[in-house]
């Protein structure tokens, strides 16, 4: 079997094709012994109602034996997962599935390409996408990605027709590169004949016809029986080339935007059945061909192999004939290789050459092994987030700082204020905070740096239940009820308040989940889980210590701080006042938005990219670094200072979509200056040394070279071996004599080291809890020549500083900056419509609904005005004491803004409740009425708003700078929220209710004159 010019090596066994991968089956853990499993059931399940059954005997309360052992069984199962990690010797903190926020990394979301997909035939067109065949795709992805089946990735359906995909911990761009070249490649293998001037001399003239008419697609009535294919390219981008001068070739269609691209035409099996695809592919591996080249190794199962056998069997060369028919090699719809057939080939093993660099072998056979995908990807993300783990530890650190700060200041604040009932109060939030961090690690949940201010956020208004009950035990209280009846009527009476208000604020939970990034999804699971904890732990966990309590008299009364008597204010005597700063303070709003058009929306909503850079030395001051950029960037780019300690870098927002272009811009902007944009810097701590062989040691790179590597900003061991794999991949041969191989001569120009991952090995010599380092030992095999290994650290330097370094990468094409647009305003929308409808339900009447949502939007609009304003000022030392900026509109304050339409509920809920207390049955509702409920919540709301607000305050000030609009937005709504309630939803129902009173009495007076008439 002769190869002039072609590249696939077909043979009948493994030992033919050339080296054959061998398989290394992982060790299948045996699992834990059933002992194990009957001995965890007894602690989680048996043990704490068992326990439950003993205290309730000790404390002499035997009726609440059950409650007990629910509450104990609720706290022992929470604590699990960390007792568990700990008889693992792991540390409590590998319990949470931390966001790429948090830990850095990658976040991508790809799009389906329905042109592409129409061209290939893949769909027809104006044909939908099922979710079953997205469903494949995702499968297929995350085969590719996630090969050992032990990464942390993350691929799931976006959508009708997207991906996203998070990758954690990772953050140089060759890496991510290298993702998305396996996330995009159709990777379908076709293997077919392509159509000579010979065999096919009809076929190939209906090929000219159709060229011409620009199709190519070429049929006999209706069956199509063959295709134009163009040639694969090679990695300059240029057409490869192949040999197969007999076949119909033409240079008439356009491909990869050149207009004079080769194609080849290529058979098609009439019959779907006999088709020879990736679908009977059994593996693939990685290997090389006679000449050794990277190539790809195949093997077909038996129908794969049978096709293939009869395939080759009817096209073998005729006697005295020098023609040979040729197998075309199709991957992803390319041509890469066109072998002649020389004779009958059985066994369906075989090798694909197509002038591929170690890279894309070893990207392609990951593909093949995965799967096809069924329908193409755009190839550039739609959005793309990304972060350095250094930085994402950053924010981490200020987020749990601002959690721990505000858990002090509540518990200070509810034990000084409520004295005992404080310290059930506390019991019950540290109980509250278990059993989210509990669930959280039990459900295996992704905490988001929005979960953590979510988290903070719970804090503040998991007291919100706790104070409604005690603030109607101390009106019961007051009443000279008995400490008993107190307790009962204090939880009885508040319980419809508490279920109403945290059910409302579930409703914009659940919203928010369904439309929102995986930032937004993490704040939406703790919020969701923190308002059932929160309403389990205020009142079942809250109930049962007080009944144990009041039951062994450990407390006869319950005293607290607080005015000595009811308010009387009379609140509507200024109800217009109130209304016109609204409306002053809303119109002023919405004319700075007009104002500031585009600019009040961040890159969610209008497209672009956002990266973080920092300098090496001494940092340029804001306005410096605002100058500089401004010059490059004309319109369109905003610029935040971020400092962390003695760090400071800078965060550019602009709406330019390509990484590469603001790259360039940002390089430009400080080549003229006196400031150094932070590279990494490389040094060599130890001269290039021979590495030694040690007797009775085995050692692979024993006679090859190392050296002590170390880099000024900390970076994965990973990120740098890949780095120098790339640099060593690219070393060419200079002449025939330098083949690395004994098998053949490799021609000149060809890659010096096909394998070079298995040739380096990097080392991490220092500590770290990042996961990233700054010193290293890298070791190269025997196979890199001395002169070779000098040259590759010489590169390698080069290589690594000359692109900035960028801690963040954040881009979102404007086609899905609109998309999140409109799902933003679809869900406060659908927000609005779910409340009015609950509402409705429980109050049983419209008005309560419509009054409540006029109230909400005072507070979206007072929230949107107060940081069109704020926007406009910043920049001066007033608006920077007040930590004021530039605040644009994005998902996550959208998810604040949601949130707060929840908070705003609760105060509102409470005193709608407390005035159809108040009201009975009268249909008429009376001034005197609403003010009286009022006043009787008033501290209620005081309290609860007090509460949150230092909570949010505390979350603006140390939240860190990747939450401070959120944080902002939440300072505004508890202000404009418990001011709404009172203002706004009050007076609306008043007038609602008695225009249909009115309206009810005009109607019953107008049948009673047509009566008497």
């Amino acid at each position: 079997m002769s190869f002039p010019q072609s590249w696939l090596l077909l043979a009948d066994d493994a030992s033919a094709g050339g080296a054959v991968l061998e398989s290394v089956k992982p060790v299948v853990p045996t699992g834990p012994s059933a002992w194990l499993v009957l001995l965890i059931f007894l602690c989680v399940v048996i043990v704490p109602f068992l326990l439950g059954n003993v205290l309730a005997k000790l404390l002499k309360v035997k009726d609440l034996s059950l409650k007990l052992g629910i509450t104990l069984f609720c706290l022992t199962l929470a604590i699990s997962p960390f007792i568990g990690a700990l008889v693992d010797n792991r540390s409590l903190a590998d319990c949470f599935r931390l966001g790429i926020d948090l830990e850095g990394g990658t976040n991508m979301v790809f799009q389906v390409d329905m042109e592409r997909a129409i061209a290939l035939e893949k769909v027809q067109a104006g044909e939908t996408i099922d979710s079953q065949l997205m469903g494949r795709m995702v499968g297929a992805i995350r085969r590719r990605l996630n090969v050992s089946g032990v990464e942390e990735i993350v691929v799931r359906q976006v959508g009708d027709d997207r991906i996203e995909v998070i990758v954690p911990g990772r953050d140089d761009q060759e890496h991510v590169d290298q993702i998305i070249n396996k996330i995009v490649d159709l990777g379908s293998l076709e293997i077919s004949r392509l159509a000579n001037t010979v065999e096919d001399e009809r076929v190939c003239a209906s090929g000219q016809q159709a060229a011409l008419a620009g199709e190519k697609d070429v049929r006999e009535g209706n069956v199509l029986i063959a295709q134009w294919r163009p040639v694969g390219a090679d990695e300059d981008g240029q057409p490869k080339v192949i040999g197969a001068h007999d076949g119909c070739q033409l240079l008439d269609f356009e491909y990869r935007g050149k207009p004079q691209w080769p194609h080849f035409l290529v058979i098609v099996e009439t019959d779907p059945a006999r088709e020879i695809t990736g679908r009977l592919l059994t593996r693939a591996f990685e290997t090389m061909d006679d000449q050794g080249l990277p190539a790809v190794g195949f093997q077909f199962n038996l129908e794969g192999g049978f096709l293939f056998q009869q395939l080759t069997a009817l096209h073998q060369p005729k006697e005295a004939s020098n023609h040979r028919s040729r197998l075309a090699i199709v991957l992803s719809g390319e041509v890469h290789s066109a072998p002649s057939i020389e004779t009958m080939i059985s066994g369906g093993t075989g090798i694909i050459h197509g002038q591929f660099t170690p890279a894309e072998v070893r990207e392609l056979t990951e593909v093949l092994n995965a799967g096809a995908l069924e329908i193409p990807l755009v190839r550039e993300p739609i959005s793309r987030y990304q972060i350095s783990p250094t930085l994402g530890a950053d924010v981490r650190s200020k987020g749990v700082n601002a959690i721990f700060w505000s858990a002090i200041a509540v518990v200070v604040f509810m034990l000084v204020y409520y004295l005992f009932a404080g310290v059930v109060a506390c019991i019950c939030l540290a109980c509250n905070i278990l059993l989210i961090m509990g669930v959280m690690a039990l459900i295996d949940a992704t905490f988001t740096l929005p979960g953590l201010a979510g988290l903070v956020l719970t804090i503040g208004m998991a007291v919100d239940a706790n104070v409604l009950i005690f603030e109607r035990m101390r009106e019961e209280m007051a009443k000279g009820s008995s400490i008993r009846m107190a307790i009962q009527n204090g939880f009885g009476k508040a319980l419809s308040s508490i279920v109403d208000s945290n059910v409302t604020t579930m409703i914009t939970g659940i919203v928010l989940y369904v439309i929102g990034t995986d930032q937004v999804k993490g704040f939406a699971v703790t919020l969701c889980i923190g308002i059932v904890m929160t309403m389990f732990t205020a009142i079942y966990i809250g109930r049962l210590i007080f009944d144990i309590c009041e039951r062994n008299h450990w407390i006869k009364s319950l005293h607290m701080l607080g005015p000595k008597k009811a308010f009387n204010f009379r609140f509507f005597a200024v109800t217009w006042q109130a209304v016109t700063i609204s409306v002053v303070i809303i119109a002023a709003g919405m004319v700075a938005m007009f104002v500031r058009g585009e600019e009040n929306f961040d890159i969610d909503f209008r497209g672009g990219s956002m990266v973080t850079f920092s300098f090496s030395g001494d940092p340029p001051t804001f306005e410096e670094v605002d100058s500089a950029i401004k010059k490059q960037f004309e319109v369109g780019a905003t610029i935040e200072e971020l400092k962390s300690g003695d760090l400071k870098a800078f965060r550019l927002r602009t709406t330019l979509d390509t990484r590469d272009v603001v790259s360039e811009k940002i390089t430009a902007a400080f080549e003229d200056t006196p400031f150094t944009l932070l590279r990494q810097n490389v040094e060599f701590v130890s001269e290039l040394t021979p590495i030694p062989e040690v007797d009775g040691t085995e050692d692979s790179y024993a006679g090859g070279h190392e050296r002590m590597v170390s880099v000024e900003v900390s970076t994965a061991a990973e990120t740098l071996q890949g780095a120098i794999v790339e640099v060593l991949g690219e070393f060419q041969l200079a002449s025939a004599e330098e083949a690395t191989t004994n098998e053949s001569v490799a021609p000149a120009g060809s890659p010096k080291y096909t394998d070079p991952v298995s040739l380096i090995e990097v080392v991490a010599r220092d500590e770290s809890v990042t996961g990233e380092h700054k010193s290293f030992q890298v070791r190269l095999a025997p196979e890199v020549s001395a002169e070779d290994a000098a040259l590759l650290f010489t590169t390698l330097e080069a290589e690594l500083e000359a692109e900035p370094i960028y801690e963040e990468t954040t881009q979102f094409k404007s086609s899905v900056a609109q998309d999140v647009m409109v799902s933003a305003i679809l869900a406060i929308l659908i927000s609005f419509v779910a409340i009015v409808a609950y509402l409705w339900f429980r109050f049983h009447g419209y008005t309560f609904g419509i009054a409540a949502v006029v109230a909400l939007l005072h507070d979206v609009l007072m929230v949107l005005g107060v940081m069109a304003l704020c926007s406009l000022i910043s920049g001066n030392s007033i608006s920077k004491m007040l930590l004021l900026e530039d605040f644009k509109i994005n998902l996550p304050i959208v998810a604040a803004i949601l949130t707060l339409m929840g908070y705003s509920l609760n105060d509102t809920i409470v005193t709608f409740d407390r005035i159809r207390e108040i009201r009975g049955r009268s249909p008429k509702l009376t001034i005197e009425m609403v003010d009286a409920s009022v006043n009787q919540t008033l501290s209620r709301t005081i309290l609860t708003a007090l509460t949150v607000f230092i909570v949010v305050v505390i979350l603006y000030i140390w939240g860190g700078e990747g939450i401070h609009g959120f944080a902002f937005s939440l300072v505004i709504g508890v202000i404009a929220g418990s001011y709404s309630s009172i203002y706004m939803a009050a007076p609306v129902l008043l007038w609602l209710i008695n225009r249909d009173y009115n309206k009810s009495v005009a109607a019953a007076n107008e049948r009673r004159t047509g009566t008497a008439s």
